[in-house]
């Protein structure tokens, strides 16, 4: 295949970021059968970037300012990332034959539609396809269980950590709501980075579970995406985790603040995903707990995840 058969996409973030441009990606594979699809995404994502069908290659790019293109110009670049400017910096160093992107003022030669804050992040990806001719179905997430199997199933997942405070709901809430649900009679494990290892050891421990139902810091992103494929509920807040659990159809309650579920939420017509929000909308890169996310209240998670579980509302 001819290296100018190249397709060139730019989503060099995360992992939530990654799963709401799958629907794009289908849409581009679609229009495009015969083509190389690049996707330029940090390296840490490719167990998942492997389960994606609309992806032939990754090229590892830690972020902005890291993609290096090697070889003939792409015939289309897409800036799936941002904004810009630097994105479109980025993608315009590859010499692509057409770059399709929102547009920007620094750059007042290339066509584009204007951005839209309060727009959800799939609809945001599918729209851009849009303006360049290119059909996506944004209710295209789902995505096969990984081939790994699964460190343990059918349990029940809590993620207590997020990228920033403001995501994070307290740890002795979540505990609260491990501790009924152990106490319900399921397997209840404690997920999250290497980081996040303290974290879930104090929300294990509040809990009362053994050490062994804490995974956070021993699995790798395969386990991971395995365990929450496997599970029977999620539960966690605005994170990649619950991406996945939307990815694999695994039932969740999420719970959002500062950030509204409308924007980064799972789609509001799927009956086993339940969103629990204030209402309340506030900075989500702030060093404290949202107010907003303050006010769900444990009650609120056990009540949806009975439902969910198919089981009577019991609160100790």
């Amino acid at each position: 295949m001819a290296l100018t058969d190249s397709i060139l996409l730019l989503r060099a973030l995360g992992l939530g970021d990654l799963l709401t441009i799958v629907p794009a990606l289908r849409g581009l594979r679609a229009a495009h059968p015969n083509d190389h699809v690049v996707l330029a995404a940090p390296e840490a994502l490719r167990d998942v970037v492997d389960l994606i069908d609309a992806v032939d290659e990754l090229l590892p790019t830690a972020g902005l300012g890291a993609l290096r293109w090697h070889g003939a110009p792409p015939k289309l670049a897409v800036n799936l990332h941002g904004a810009g400017p630097e994105s479109i910096r980025d993608l315009l160093a590859a010499r692509p034959a057409t770059l399709l992107t929102h547009r920007h003022p620094d750059f007042p030669e290339l066509p584009g539609p204007e951005w839209c804050d309060d727009m959800h992040e799939v609809d945001r990806w599918c729209r851009l396809l849009e303006y360049g001719g290119i059909d996506a179905d944004p209710t295209a997430l789902l995505l096969p269980a990984p081939p790994e199997p699964p460190p343990e199933s059918n349990v029940v997942v809590i993620h207590p950590g997020a990228a920033y405070p403001a995501r994070r709901w307290p740890s002795e809430r979540f505990a609260r709501v491990a501790r009924e649900l152990a106490a319900n009679g399921h397997r209840v494990v404690i997920t999250g980075t290497h980081d996040e290892i303290r974290l879930a050891n104090a929300v294990a421990e509040k809990a009362g579970l053994s050490p062994t139902a804490v995974y956070a810091g021993r699995t790798d992103l395969a386990e991971l995406a395995a365990l929450v494929a496997a599970a029977a509920l999620v539960v966690c807040g605005d994170t990649g985790v619950g991406h996945l659990a939307t990815a694999f159809g695994t039932p969740s309650v999420l719970l959002f603040g500062p950030t509204p579920p409308h924007r980064w939420g799972p789609p509001a017509d799927a009956k086993h995903h339940v969103t629990l929000w204030a209402g309340h909308v506030g900075d989500p890169h702030t060093d404290h707990a949202d107010p907003g996310l303050l006010m769900v209240r444990p009650e609120q998670v056990l009540t949806a995840a009975a439902r969910l579980l198919g089981e009577k509302v019991r609160h100790g």
